[in-house]
């Protein structure tokens, strides 16, 4: 793409510089909007400046990523209300041997999960839990946040629909999902491997928490200390007039009382419902939750159209819940979904000044996958473009000349191409809070978590995420080289 005037491509860039400052520094003093207002501030001024047309910036909001992230909201919404979360909860505690081994958790299953439900998706469903995890341990927030976005990244990678730039990959090559996954899954178990050893590196001496019996132990005493408590036992009876209390310590009150409390929370008072016993309708309506997310699971590898898909399965959990839906939709946040709106305009706006394009049209000869200084330059121009203007618009700008170029050297570099394409644009996604959907998704969610809520800023996450970029890409690419060499 040719760059286009001068004005477009200074308005353009000085538009996008206020996205990308905005979004970095959500408080700056000097305009303190946060990162949705900026968003939007972005998308107007690409409008305003003539950069991108009223038109073509309507069209360029990515609907089906909007819808995608909505669905996912509600169904886990859904999901947690059906216990879910406290399965996993058993499954990532089950013989936990403290906060390292957590961590560890954290990134395996998230990493797996993520190759069969999507990074996004995984990322709205577990990041609030994930928070509570460490807080039942009196762990740091930070270093499950970017096990949790950096996790959800790596494994993503692995099939077509882990995430939307694989689709476009994936539609593009013709490359079949067993050719896909089998193509990339060795760079991704061994880049998962070679995170979770950077993080626990990064934050060994953080990671030494406490077990959530001490924690609730260390509670209790603090509130017999203040006068709160009778007395340290487990349970002592309290009589006052007419009535009598039992006290219990609040980690068995807990243990005890939480799935109950959440499968209330999904009960209903429809005549069908009323008919059956209190047991039998939590059992229905959890069940059914499963199941539908499980048809989910199984559609999304048949390749049917993922946005439609869980709006409809979020849909099917409204309607067999039969009550208002507005208590379940109110939790959606909206917040986050405005911000992609704006964003997808802004980068649109961005990629029509032609730099990206420019970018690419200069570092394209010295850019062959035939031999490794080839492929360390592509490498790089697609961590930077991936960054600067997403990774999906990256490999829309790039697929075809990607594959072109390969062409010229044989057809097994052609499926090659496609796959380094696909691994590097998604590994990218871990350098910075904008690299990647996933990322912005973890760090709204944390900052507005009920419990334990944590800021995850810009620079706290390039930190880690720059090195642990820059390693599991290069661990992933020989990989991948051989096992697509024939």
């Amino acid at each position: 793409m040719a760059l286009a005037s001068l004005s477009k491509v200074v308005l353009g860039s000085a538009a996008f510089g206020v996205f990308w400052v905005l979004a970095v520094f959500p408080s700056v003093p000097f305009l303190p909007i946060g990162r949705t207002a900026g968003a939007l501030l972005g998308a107007a001024l690409m409008v305003v400046f003539h950069v991108i047309s009223p038109d073509d910036a309507y069209a360029s909001v990515d609907l089906p990523i909007l819808g995608l992230l909505f669905a996912t909201m509600v169904v886990g919404g859904y999901l947690k209300s059906a216990g879910m979360f406290g399965h996993l909860g058993r499954l990532l505690a089950w013989r936990s041997q403290g906060g390292r081994d957590l961590l560890c958790r954290v990134c395996v299953v998230t990493a797996l999960a993520s190759a069969l439900f999507t990074n996004d998706t995984c990322c709205v469903v577990l990041t609030e839990f994930v928070l509570e995890l460490a807080a039942e341990r009196n762990l740091p927030a930070k270093p499950f946040l970017l096990a949790l976005a950096t996790s959800a990244n790596i494994g993503s990678s692995a099939t077509p629909i882990g995430n939307p730039q694989n689709l476009v990959i994936a539609f593009n090559s013709k490359i079949s999902f067993v050719g896909f996954f089998l193509g990339i899954l060795p760079a991704m178990l061994a880049g998962m491997a070679v995170n979770m050893v950077m993080l626990l590196c990064m934050y060994w001496k953080d990671l030494e928490g406490s077990s959530p019996d001490e924690v609730a132990a260390e509670k209790e005493m603090a509130a017999v200390e203040e006068g709160r408590l009778p007395s340290p036992a487990t349970s002592t009876t309290l009589k006052g007039p007419g009535q009598t209390m039992l006290v219990q310590s609040s980690s068995l009150v807990a243990a005890a009382g939480h799935d109950s409390v959440m499968m209330e929370s999904i009960s209903t008072k429809h005549r069908w419902f009323i008919q059956c016993s209190a047991p039998q309708r939590r059992l229905f309506l959890k069940s059914f939750a499963y199941i539908v997310t499980a048809g989910m699971l199984v559609a999304y590898m048949l390749g049917l159209n993922m946005s439609w898909t869980a709006i409809t399965t979020a849909v099917a959990l409204i309607v067999v819940d039969f009550r208002d839906a507005e208590l379940c939709l109110g939790k959606v946040s909206y917040s986050l979904l405005v911000f992609f709106t704006g964003m997808f305009v802004t980068v649109s706006g961005f990629n029509k000044t032609g730099l990206p394009g420019a970018i690419w049209n200069v570092m394209e000869p010295y850019s062959k996958i035939n031999h490794v200084r080839g492929i360390t330059v592509l490498s790089l121009i697609v961590i930077i473009l991936s960054n600067l203007a997403s990774n999906v618009p990256t490999v829309l700008l790039m697929g075809d000349e990607v594959a072109a170029s390969a062409a010229t050297i044989s057809a097994a570099a052609v499926t090659r191409s496609w796959l380094l394409l696909a691994w590097v644009s998604t590994v990218a996604g871990n350098l910075s809070l904008l690299g990647s959907a996933a990322n912005l998704i973890v760090c709204e969610q944390a900052r507005r978590a009920p419990r334990n809520a944590h800021d995850l800023t810009f620079w706290s996450h390039v930190v880690f995420g720059a090195p642990s970029t820059l390693v599991v890409t290069a661990v992933g690419i020989p990989l991948i080289g051989i096992i697509n060499a024939a």
